[in-house]
């Protein structure tokens, strides 16, 4: 379904909306649609007595896309970052969090459990920070604190991210794709290539290929440059997920997050990557689930 937030159209998608269920809102990552998130996750989340809402992002899949901003010039926008310079974004990581409660707003829930994957993590802390009262727990997955000097991807994954299919067509953007989840993913859950490719043809043929929106969605990564230390102030319990082998997302980062905002709890999955494959699911739920119940009703 549609909701206006924010001054967009945001695509929704509410699970186990019983009356006096607590709400746990699912924040995805950069250039990721809501069914990115495994149905299996959501229907354990459904089956622990949760309400589920998941939604996609502004300029991804069928939420509003914001072409008329323009393309960002990421080459030149990496390069002042590294300089120390500002980064010139159309929109930022305020305002994705903005879109977050803005979905809340249109459904009526006051407060919610976040939870929020890689750029989900980072919109989901700066909800934290702008609305603690919102914000029943926080859950950071395979995310980072956006601080200066944590190490990036790996070489090899930079390579097939630097790389573009060779025109728009279905063929040549599923194979993209198969590469890029290949090389991020994770060794200790390796998916069968037949499903993964299934399961990323679904999301192009959804409306999941557009790559001026994820440009747009990196700029705003990238201008974000006051969140690490920001995140001291957060007070709201927080668990912070991370795949002990996340080749685009390293641990560090994982490490370094849960060790500037106070009190956070850091559970790392062996053999985990930056992916949610079925055996991942199944080894987060359950720090996922009992992080859920510290808050009470």
């Amino acid at each position: 379904m549609k909701v206006r937030a924010n001054g967009l159209s945001l695509e929704v998608e509410d699970s186990g909306a019983d009356s006096g269920r607590e709400t746990v809102l699912l924040v995805m990552g950069l250039g990721m649609q809501l069914t990115a998130w495994p149905q299996s996750l959501v229907d354990a989340l459904v089956a622990a007595g949760h309400r589920v809402i998941r939604f996609d992002n502004r300029d991804i899949g069928l939420s509003t896309w914001l072409d008329h901003l323009g393309v960002p010039n990421l080459l030149w926008e990496s390069v002042k970052l590294r300089m120390g310079l500002a980064v010139r974004a159309p929109y930022t990581l305020a305002d994705l969090a903005a879109d977050a409660f803005g979905v809340l707003d249109a459904l009526g829930i006051a407060s919610a459990h976040v939870v929020g994957a890689s750029m989900g993590g980072m919109i989901a802390q700066r909800m934290a920070l702008a609305a603690p009262e919102r914000v029943r727990t926080l859950t950071s997955l395979m995310s980072s604190s956006g601080a200066r000097r944590l190490p990036g991807p790996h070489p090899r994954v930079l390579q097939v991210m630097l790389g573009r299919p060779r025109d728009h067509g279905e063929p040549a953007v599923l194979a993209h794709y198969v590469r890029l989840f290949q090389a991020i993913g994770s060794p200790g859950y390796p998916e069968p290539e037949p499903v993964l490719r299934e399961r990323i043809l679904a999301s192009v043929r959804r409306g999941g290929y557009h790559p001026a929106g994820s440009a747009r969605q990196l700029a705003a990564i990238a201008a974000d440059t006051t969140r690490a230390d920001a995140l001291r102030g957060i007070r709201v319990p927080t668990l912070v997920l991370h795949g002990a082998s996340d080749p685009l997302v390293p641990v560090a980062c994982g490490e370094d997050t849960a060790r500037r905002i106070p009190g956070a709890r850091l559970v790392t999955i062996p053999g985990m990557g930056h992916d949610l494959p079925p055996g991942v699911v199944e080894r987060l739920l359950p720090p996922l689930t009992a992080h859920l119940r510290l808050v009470s009703p």
